[in-house]
């Protein structure tokens, strides 16, 4: 028996979604997530998920860094993202860091069901139309995404706050951490990323569109 993970911050939206496809697919099961945390949690627990339906803005997520950690995790486990965002440069992005496919929000049941049925047998799955029009996506952006997936989200919260130009006391104050511990992180980062300064980290964050 299938199972179908959801993983989307959207109580309303996860339930409509599980509605929509029970009537596709009588004999899976639904297992649901809200965070990146919790997702990963669902998945360590269950790990015969045939399916994951991933929103790339739930908590934790930041765009792309949710989907380049699950898959980091859980290589083997297909994952469709279904986002409100259906840019060219977004659905690159998507494929380029490891997706199986990708599902505007605004796609209708029978095509969602045509896209899970397509990548449960091994393939990969884009709107009608948008197979053309993917972008090369920029080799430099590819090598920080392959970098990026080491991190843990504990050190991924560090990158943003670094990119955002926090110092490290106040890094600490707001993880609730000490600064020593704080330090230890930004090293790691720093040998994942292969950096040396933070405006190089800066820099590579933005290549990605992090929030």
């Amino acid at each position: 028996m299938h199972k179908f993970l959801i993983a989307d911050d959207h109580p309303l939206f996860r339930d409509a979604l599980k509605g929509a496809l029970s009537s596709c697919f009588p004999d899976v099961t639904f297992l649901e997530s809200d965070s990146l945390i919790s997702t990963i949690e669902v998945l360590r627990k269950n790990r015969k998920v045939s399916i994951v339906i991933l929103d790339l803005n739930m908590p934790g997520c930041d765009n792309f860094y949710g989907l380049l950690r699950v898959k980091e995790v859980f290589p083997m486990i297909p994952i469709v993202v279904l986002s409100a965002s259906d840019s060219v440069e977004t659905v690159s992005q998507v494929m380029a860091f490891g997706a199986d496919g990708f599902i505007p929000k605004t796609t209708a049941t029978p095509m969602i069901k045509d896209a899970i049925l397509a990548i449960l047998k091994g393939g990969k799955w884009l709107p009608p139309g948008m197979e053309t029009a993917l972008l090369d996506v920029d080799s430099d952006a590819k090598d920080i995404a392959v970098k990026l997936k080491e991190l843990t989200p504990k050190q991924f919260q560090v990158l943003k706050l670094l990119k955002d130009g926090l110092m490290n006391k106040q890094i600490a104050d707001k993880l609730n951490v000490t600064e020593a511990t704080i330090k230890a992180h930004i090293g790691v980062i720093f040998k994942k990323l292969e950096v040396k300064t933070r405006t190089q980290i800066v820099l590579a964050v933005e290549k990605l569109q992090l929030d």
